[in-house]
């Protein structure tokens, strides 16, 4: 486990994984174990969605792309690179054509092993001051690899009407529970405020639009993403491809309260 700390900031990371923020010793982030949801944070990448009607299968220009929703990312294990009192940097690695099994198979998917035909390294990074956490990505890999990425951070709730507030909309918890699995879209927002017993602003550098999820009301998924799924069908998912070029892409995601 990995501590940051910064005045009355303090940050818990467990494996790369977002465990908790809490400053004045109010928890911002859905603890693992509780109702809603196993895990606290993840990425989806280097796909986001489901792919079973698609038989997991995704286009891309070369070799085979077996993936299953959400992508093959969150089977790597993070190394860490790095860390100082406030920051720690991680990474994943993938080499080209390597044979991941699915820790789904075989309660929750029928695909036993997934693939991806190009290398990739994926980078994630926290900076804790006392007044924010920054989280970083950084997407390294070969020339023209297509790719989406996804931040799937969960938010602890406290009371009974919590609401998120893009610009002058205001979205409330049913909706997002009415939205079920495919998520409620929140397009063309760089920035989103969730407003409970304390508020938490969510801005984001990167990414182009946002989904909200949750099946419970003790927890809400705010999801900075590059691209909305479920606005093609399975079979289309490649048209929410972006594709690297020589340099490297960064995103980034500032969780503000």
């Amino acid at each position: 486990m990995i501590n940051l700390g910064s005045g009355n900031a303090k940050v818990l990371i467990e494996e790369g994984e977002l465990v908790s923020y809490r400053l004045n010793d109010f928890e911002y982030i859905h603890q693992k174990g509780g109702a809603g949801w196993r895990n606290s944070d993840t990425e989806m990448f280097p796909v986001i969605g489901p792919t079973a009607e698609a038989g997991f299968r995704v286009h891309v220009p070369k070799g085979n792309a077996i993936q299953d929703q959400h992508g093959l990312l969150r089977e790597l294990d993070y190394e860490l690179l790095s860390g100082t009192e406030t920051t720690a940097q991680y990474v994943k690695s993938y080499k080209a054509g390597t044979v991941i099994n699915n820790s789904k198979f075989p309660d929750k998917s029928t695909a036993r092993l997934l693939i991806w035909p190009f290398n990739f390294e994926f980078y994630k990074s926290f900076k804790l001051s006392e007044k924010s956490l920054e989280i970083s990505f950084r997407v390294s890999g070969e020339k023209d690899m297509p790719f989406m990425l996804g931040y799937h951070p969960a938010f602890k709730l406290y009371t009974d009407n919590p609401t998120v507030i893009v610009e002058d909309q205001t979205i409330s918890l049913d909706s997002v529970l009415a939205a079920g699995s495919r998520a409620l879209e929140v397009a063309d927002c760089q920035s989103i405020i969730l407003k409970d017993q304390k508020k938490l602003s969510i801005k984001t550098e990167g990414f182009n639009h946002f989904m909200l999820w949750t099946e419970v009301p003790n927890m809400i998924c705010i999801e900075p993403i590059t691209f909305y799924p479920y606005a093609v069908d399975q079979m289309q998912l490649h048209d929410g491809f972006e594709y690297l070029t020589d340099e490297d892409r960064n995103f980034k995601v500032t969780l503000i309260p």
